[in-house]
């Protein structure tokens, strides 16, 4: 998948998880270990599951105690016989999805480039793009001709007002929907278009700090041996893709650029405070720009990225803003230029010439990931498709892939899970009913989109060449950029959605208090239409119930039923949600994949306690669907289990050592690994498989975070 991000405004979910209370089931002492061991032999031969359990008993280790390692016992097998593919940094559930998704648009998009289709519709449009993307000989053959006015008009400039101008017209949204953990641009800033934070119905256009080749501010700042390997492997890529380019004095380039970065990262909030929604939330007027961010011609800046009549913005890194425009003024022009030309190419590496797509994967997806080898040409044409095309791709693919039964199962399942949420509120005694009142309104005005959106979107003013990939990228740009624009000053649209269908993801939009569930990540191992209720409420009901639960997290919570962000809670009420939330915080710093990295509890505390909440709302609607019965007992695993192993089997996770340290360093999400033990909070649990004192994974009664 795309190495971009979204916004942490999106709140999305690449990970997920949950918890809950306890019923009256068998414990796992219950169970014949050895006939376990027996299916698992026999399921790891012929790969034939019951339809009917939904959990792969062929993954799992039955030796392991589940109080001592659940996650082991859940994925075991699956940890020794699956092998990370050459082409990626990671696999699992999500990839499992992701695989099959690949293939339907595959099938899809073979039949549409065999057609010839009317001018102007988006059928053209993707076989045309497909058509040039793919056709290497002839981006090989144009070399750097076609980004070469760019580039030109780079290295003319001569003064801060042309340096402006540029880089207001590179301004960009740089929105990705397949990695929604965070906000990346190449250029110095980016753009994002919604609600204001604390502008409720006014739409506004957010300015984001951006400008970095690296993945963040702490590859440039930190002295980790790791980082300090990765700066000298950064500095040695930029001189390489500039001599590829045939730039000229690519060393001294390269050591300009990579100083102006370095104090670029320096002058960046970090994660957590960009994570943190009420250091974020100022607006500026048009004349606060120069008033607080002195350095940046503004006029010329916002004329050139059409916004010169815009008098209001959201200024999410503020500080940032401020440091970054001085950096403009100060920093040497020569400097800005060169590292324009470097960030064109680096960005655009996939439609220019091998020699320079390749050594751009060599250091962004092998030094960085650990990924050994690219993917195919064809399937990255399907994650461009993505990203240029998504909704007429989407439109297509939920038409054949994505029937209405599903449709129905799935927003019923949403249904039962949002009460079941909304009657955990209900019962806290530790809320006041003002604070209570509030919250159920939230639950009651949540607007929920299952597969796809209502409204698809028009590519009309999307120009696809089929025979220039690059022409294709840039008008795809700009394309997504007036998009963006028109919806300035417009009454926020609770329908819109921020993801594709096909995308194997869900994600939670605070100021429109709506959640998206993608077709994509609708299908096994996260939903089955013909496994058991337990599996897909375990499987399929965390995720939805994660969604729910972000509106509730510790950024979520700040927003009210409209979208606005303001303190609808007494002192005391925050104050007992905070206590939970250091607990879980202090809970996850305790997990360390290498002895000199644990994974930061705070950075990922938002997607924790969506796990924690969700997973118990998950677990209550599946109770509540079975009215009062106990569920049947299906190859020695009770309902409970089968949820509990359902869960923790979608967050199967292997992952490269380089992977890895990114994710635990950088990512909101915390490792599969760690959220499948997200169970250990759960009353329910412990009855399931007869977890005691002295197992590995126990936690006494009072140190269960109970949150919502």
């Amino acid at each position: 998948m795309s190495d971009r991000f979204i916004p942490a405004l999106l709140l999305s979910t690449t990970v997920l998880a949950g918890l809950s209370a306890c019923g009256d089931n068998p414990t796992v002492n219950n169970i014949n270990n050895s006939d376990i061991a027996a299916k698992v032999a026999s399921k790891a031969t012929s790969q034939v599951e019951a339809p009917s359990i939904g959990i792969n008993i062929a993954s799992m280790s039955p030796s392991v105690k589940p109080g001592d390692d659940f996650y082991t016992y859940a994925n075991g097998e699956w940890m020794k016989n699956t092998q990370i593919p050459a082409d990626r940094s990671s696999t699992g559930a999500f990839f499992v999805a992701f695989l099959e998704t690949e293939k339907h648009k595959t099938s899809l998009i073979a039949d549409l480039v065999k057609v010839q289709h009317s001018a102007g519709s988006d059928e053209a449009r993707i076989a045309d793009f497909y058509k040039a993307y793919t056709d290497v000989a002839a981006i090989d053959a144009a070399g750097m001709k076609p980004a070469q006015a760019e580039l030109t008009r780079y290295l003319a400039i001569s003064n801060t007002q042309q340096l402006s101008e540029v880089l207001g017209a590179n301004l960009r949204a740089d929105v990705d929907p397949l990695n929604a953990t965070d906000f990346f641009t190449e250029n110095l800033f980016g753009i994002f278009v919604t609600q204001g934070l604390a502008t409720p119905g006014e739409v506004l256009p957010y300015i984001l700090q951006g400008g970095l080749g690296l993945p963040e501010r702490e590859y440039y700042l930190s002295d980790a041996p790791k980082m300090a390997e990765i700066r000298t492997a950064y500095r040695a890529y930029i001189e390489t893709l500039l001599n590829d380019a045939g730039v000229s004095d690519a060393a001294l380039r390269a050591d300009r650029i990579f100083a102006l970065e370095g104090k670029i990262a320096a002058a960046h909030v970090s994660r957590e405070d960009s994570e943190d929604f009420t250091k974020a939330s100022a607006v500026w007027s048009r004349a606060d720009f120069d008033i607080k961010a002195p350095g940046i011609d503004w006029t010329a800046f916002l004329v050139a990225a059409q916004l010169g009549t815009q008098d209001r913005f959201a200024a999410y890194h503020g500080s940032a803003i401020t440091q970054l425009s001085a950096l403009v003024a100060t920093e040497p022009l020569d400097a800005w230029k060169d590292w324009l030309v470097f960030h064109h190419i680096n960005s655009h590496a996939d439609v220019l010439p091998s020699t320079i797509d390749n050594a751009a994967f060599a250091f962004n997806g092998t030094k960085l990931s650990g990924t050994p080898e690219q993917r195919s040409r064809d399937k990255r044409a399907l994650s461009a498709l993505d990203d240029y095309l998504g909704d007429a791709v989407g439109r297509v693919y939920a038409e054949q892939y994505f029937p209405a039964s599903a449709k129905a199962e799935v927003s019923a399942m949403v249904d039962n899970i949002v009460s079941a949420f909304g009657q955990r509120v209900e019962k806290l005694d530790w809320m006041d009913g003002e604070t209570k009142k509030e919250a159920l309104a939230k639950v009651g005005t949540i607007s929920v989109g299952v597969g796809y959106p209502e409204h698809w979107r028009n590519y009309g003013s999307y120009v696809v060449s089929p025979t220039n990939a690059y022409a294709n990228a840039i008008n795809g740009e700009k394309a997504e950029y007036v998009h963006q624009l028109a919806k300035i000053s417009k009454p926020m649209d609770k329908g819109e959605w921020w993801m594709t269908p096909q995308v194997v993801n869900a994600v939670n939009l605070p100021v429109q208090n709506a959640l998206n569930f993608p077709a994509g990540i609708l299908q096994p191992p996260f939903f089955d239409a013909a496994a058991d209720a337990a599996y897909n409420y375990g499987a399929i009901g965390a995720v939805i119930g994660h969604e729910i639960s972000h509106s509730f997290d510790n950024n979520g919570a700040a927003f009210d039923s409209t979208g606005a962000m303001r303190n609808w809670w007494t002192p005391a009420d925050f104050a007992q949600f905070a206590k939970q939330g250091e607990a879980l915080a202090k809970q996850f710093d305790g997990y360390a994949p290498f002895p000199d990295l644990h994974v930061n509890g705070k950075l990922t505390l938002g997607e924790n306690i969506a796990d924690v909440a969700g997973l118990a709302a998950a677990y209550d609607a599946y109770r509540a669907s079975l009215k009062g019965e106990e569920a049947p007992v299906i190859e020695g695993f009770s309902g409970d289990q089968r949820f509990f192993i359902g869960f923790a089997q979608t967050w199967a996770t292997k992952m490269r050592d380089e992977a890895l340290r990114a994710r635990v360093a950088t990512d909101g999400h915390a490792p599969g690994m760690y959220r499948a033990l997200t169970v250990r909070n759960l009353d329910a649990w412990y009855t399931a498989f007869d977890v005691k004192p002295g197992d590995k994974l126990y936690l006494a009664p009072e140190d269960r975070v109970q949150i919502w």
